[in-house]
């Protein structure tokens, strides 16, 4: 990464904004705002200020998955993370060892033809991995349906930096919908978290729109921080317009979190134009791609190794990402799905 930091641990926010003091709201987080070299700070209650009308707000109606289930590979225990369904049945899965707080750690020596009893009595068996040379995630087929598995027997994903187990709730953005078939997204698509019905409902009544697409995002590594792999998108017919409309008349186009860009970008033509377009995306942004549609971005705070650094320097610059993460690091920002979040304009 161009962009050098550490993080202390105690700068993780180890539980939801609403659990950190009595009477909150999942809105109650800071907002650093960067235009290029300049930073601010602000509460996230102030977005609506801070933007203007004419912005469009693109954001990932993609649903967070139950997407942790209990496991047994012969005695010992494991926990299977769901990451992604494959268009033939069969998901990506990553094998993880429980590591007696809740959490779990790196499992080594998955392979081909391994077995898993999950919780409830379904079968799992490991096929091949996701990509050659891999040996995080497989590809995987499960004895029953995956989706009424994770319902039953599947709980969110927990990193070893939050507290506590946390119900499914606190895991959906306001504007997560549900899919016919069941699918969504192993992790959180987390920055749009802080918004509430309030804040939708004012950014409205400003001027600001809204525009839905969906990327439906799989399990992270939360050790070795790996470049994205494909993961399914869908950018609608009525959201290809309205940002056609939105640029056509001046307006900026501001996706919500790094899912939101990356889908975006993977339906958007060498023109700039977005048309409507649903599959498969294995794009990855970088400073050197560039991005042709993406004004702005408002995002959660990365660690220092993760490859979205890389998609924020392509919207707004290094010297921009650099200068917010050392203003970030000197206000005591909170890091991670929990924690605060950080506005990316034009200067």
């Amino acid at each position: 990464m161009t962009v050098t930091f550490q993080v202390p641990a105690e700068l993780s926010a180890r539980v939801p904004a609403e659990l950190r003091a009595p009477g909150r709201d999942r809105d109650a987080v800071r907002l650093l705002v960067s235009r290029g070299a300049e930073a601010s700070h602000h509460a996230f209650a102030e977005l609506p200020l801070l933007l203007r009308a004419g912005d469009l707000l693109v954001v990932n109606t993609s649903p967070t998955l139950a997407a942790a289930v209990d496991g047994r590979i012969g005695d010992a225990r494991v926990v299977v993370h769901f990451s992604t369904r494959g268009d033939d049945g069969r998901w990506a899965v990553e094998l993880r060892d429980p590591d007696g707080r809740g959490t779990t750690r790196v499992r080594a020596g998955t392979r081909a033809s391994t077995g898993v009893r999950l919780s409830g009595g379904a079968r799992l068996r490991v096929e091949e991995p996701l990509s050659a040379g891999a040996s995080r995630l497989w590809w995987a087929r499960v004895s029953r349906d995956v989706p009424g598995l994770l319902r039953e027997h599947g709980r969110p994903i927990r990193y070893a930096y939050t507290e506590r187990d946390q119900p499914l709730s606190a895991y959906q953005t306001v504007f997560a919908l549900p899919s016919r078939d069941g699918s969504g997204s192993a992790e959180m698509p987390s920055a749009g978290r802080p918004f509430t019905a309030r804040t939708v409902t004012e950014l409205v009544s400003r001027g600001v729109q809204f525009a839905p697409v969906r990327l439906d995002t799989g399990v992270a590594s939360a050790e070795a921080h790996e470049p994205p792999y494909p993961e399914r998108f869908a950018v609608p017919e009525a959201s290809a317009r309205l940002i056609g409309a939105v640029r056509a008349g001046g307006g900026r186009v501001i996706a919500v979190g790094t899912t939101a860009v990356r889908a975006l970008e993977s339906a958007a033509g060498p023109d700039g134009a977005v048309r409507a377009r649903a599959g498969w995306t294995d794009l990855v942004v970088t400073p050197e791609r560039g991005v042709r549609v993406v004004d702005g971005l408002l995002t959660g705070l990365h660690e220092p190794e993760a490859s979205h650094l890389l998609m924020l320097e392509a919207v707004a610059g290094r010297e921009a990402v650099a200068r917010g993460y050392e203003e970030a690091l000197r206000g005591r920002y909170l890091w991670h799905e929990f924690g605060d979040v950080h506005l990316l304009l034009p200067p």
